[in-house]
């Protein structure tokens, strides 16, 4: 039953902040707060969060900045009047793919704060490495190609680990005297966990398929993967190092009470549980509860779309993963680096706006009067397609570059826009954006179904298609989506939509701490979930003739990427 007193906090550490949501058991947001780490950080010199190396493509965060920005939310959240004593509580979500080596010293520390100092004075020296890896990080290639080697190639790397990202390896090459005095790795949701809880958590059952060294199918790790990373003398070592043995099957279980620290320092309750943290991804698609042939597009600094699978369908462009909460299902995950960031680049590019506080003005009406693929005639015309990469992507894994082609859909060939073809900035505008849903488009394919009953009709495609993020309250973003990748009830956007990964951690901390026995995620939350309250509809879906016109395009986009990359 729902107590109507309590509260449930979920935190979402992301690259540029964070954030911070409180909601009840009827799951209705009552506080939310955010920690911007270019504002409101003092004394780390971050540009849109991270630090990085261009010389070794490192991009990278300040451990101590996200010890200052814990303290810092909570401060908020006081300001805001919440009640700690109410939380009953806590969950996290963390961006997937970074990495937290503690030091032993870092151990005790965790284990003994005192409430009267901050989090960054008594955690200063509790990693034995002061920075982790964003997600934004290239790196690794050397590593990502030692793995593939291992298992034979890059498919059957994604067949056994879902997935083909690395850091410890990197870690462990490049500073090995650090590597040695590790005492615990973290991910960066199990580093959230552990911070409330007092001592280091485990990973989650999700998350921790992000590694590279986790074998879904088998449902342990992969001996073959740990070997190439730490010497097949340092399996033990490294195991310890992750604790390896101890993560739950149960998505919702509970790992203890909170530290004294934050009941001393904050006025928590005492028995406000701490429960698993997951990744940012996984944790955005527990924001609602989703249904069979739903898609969620993340338009934040990166792009992702997520659907929830009981079909394991890897390959290497793709990330699978246990889902987070609910044993038997999977979650598929499309990541790209150029999300937000890459659309700001072409937005700065245009016309200032009238009025200076709707940035994305002149992006939006130029992006809505340019025709679908730039084509002015006859749908048959060339189709301008683009790649637009200011940083070096993963998916396709190419360098940092921008690529105009003008597609003739009759012969099937692509040749260089120059700039009488494609007028630049303006015409750059839609086509980043198409550009951005075609890939998903063109990614997903085998995974949606033609609906059943009344739309049997219709082409595969997603029954309803969830924006969050911040690009989702950008309108013009919002049609082309439909336009593009369908979706036969249309496009909606979540009320909270810009706060989706704190809002699945904290409906995770309700189900965690509420739930009855053998309840599922879906059932608690498919209770108490109001869709008129949460959610609306943004814009129409499939659309024919338009939709098939954007599947010609998928195999233009297709064809574009295949040629930058035999160049590169």
């Amino acid at each position: 039953m729902a107590d109507s007193s309590a509260l449930y906090l979920g935190f979402d550490l992301s690259t540029q902040q964070l954030k911070g949501l409180a909601v009840n058991s009827d799951l209705r947001p009552e506080h939310e707060v955010k920690f911007d780490f270019d504002t409101h950080a003092k004394g780390f010199n971050v540009t849109k969060g991270v630090m990085t190396n261009e010389a070794e493509n490192e991009v990278f965060a300040p451990l101590l900045m996200w010890l200052q920005a814990i303290d810092g939310v909570l401060q908020r959240f006081r300001e805001d009047g919440l009640d700690f004593g109410r939380v009953h509580g806590i969950s996290g979500a963390g961006m997937q793919h970074g990495s937290i080596y503690w030091s032993e010293q870092g151990e005790r520390a965790l284990e003994n704060l005192d409430c009267s100092a901050s989090l960054q004075e008594q955690l200063a020296n509790a990693f034995s490495h002061p920075y982790s890896p964003n997600w934004q990080d290239a790196s690794t290639q050397e590593q990502c190609d030692a793995f593939d080697q291992c298992l034979g190639d890059e498919s059957r790397l994604a067949q056994v680990t879902g997935s083909k990202a690395h850091h410890i390896l990197r870690f462990r090459t490049k500073y090995p005297n650090k590597y040695e005095h590790t005492s615990r790795i973290s991910l960066v949701s199990s580093f959230i966990a552990s911070i409330f809880l007092g001592r280091i958590a485990p990973f989650d059952i999700s998350d921790v398929c992000g590694m590279n060294l986790y074998d879904i199918r088998a449902g342990a790790w992969s001996e073959e993967l740990l070997s190439l990373t730490a010497t097949s003398s340092g399996i033990g070592e490294l195991k310890r190092k992750l604790g390896a043995a101890d993560i739950p099957e149960d998505g919702g279980a509970f790992l203890g009470n909170i530290s004294p620290y934050f009941v001393d320092r904050y006025g928590f309750n005492p028995s406000c549980a701490i429960a698993l943290s997951t990744g940012d991804n996984p944790s955005t698609i527990l924001a609602l509860p989703l249904r069979p042939m739903d898609a969620i597009v993340s338009l934040g600094t990166s792009t992702t779309f997520l659907m929830s699978t009981p079909h394991y369908r890897p390959n290497p462009a793709v990330h699978f993963m246990n889902h987070p909460t609910t044993a038997g299902l999977y979650m598929f995950m499309l990541c790209y680096k150029n999300g937000g960031l890459a659309r700001e680049h072409v937005r700065n590019l245009l016309s200032p706006p009238s009025d200076s506080s709707k940035p994305w003005q002149t992006f939006d009406r130029v992006s809505s009067s340019t025709p679908p693929l730039g084509q002015s005639s006859h749908p048959s015309s060339r189709m301008k397609i683009g790649l637009f990469f200011p940083r070096p992507e993963i998916v396709p894994n190419v360098r940092a570059g921008t690529w105009r082609f003008l597609y003739d859909p009759t012969v099937s060939t692509a040749t260089a826009a120059n700039e009488t073809a494609w007028k630049q900035p303006e015409e750059d505008a839609r086509a980043i954006i198409e550009s951005q849903l075609l890939s998903l488009r063109l990614r997903s394919r085998d995974l949606v179904e033609s609906p059943k009953g009344a739309h049997a009709h219709l082409p595969p495609q997603p029954r309803r298609v969830y924006l969050v993020g911040g690009g989702s309250q950008n309108a013009a973003i919002a049609k082309i989506a439909g336009e593009v990748l369908g979706g036969v009830e249309g496009v909606f956007r979540l009320d909270v939509g810009e706060n989706a990964c704190a809002l699945g951690a904290a409906y995770k901390a309700v189900w965690s701490v509420e739930r009855k026995p053998g309840q599922s995620f879906e059932e608690l939350i498919g209770v108490r979930w109001d869709e008129n309250k949460f959610v609306e509809k943004i814009a129409e879906g499939y659309q024919e003739g338009i939709f098939e016109r954007y599947g010609i395009a998928v195999e233009g986009l297709d064809l574009v990427e295949k040629h930058v990359l035999k160049r590169q």
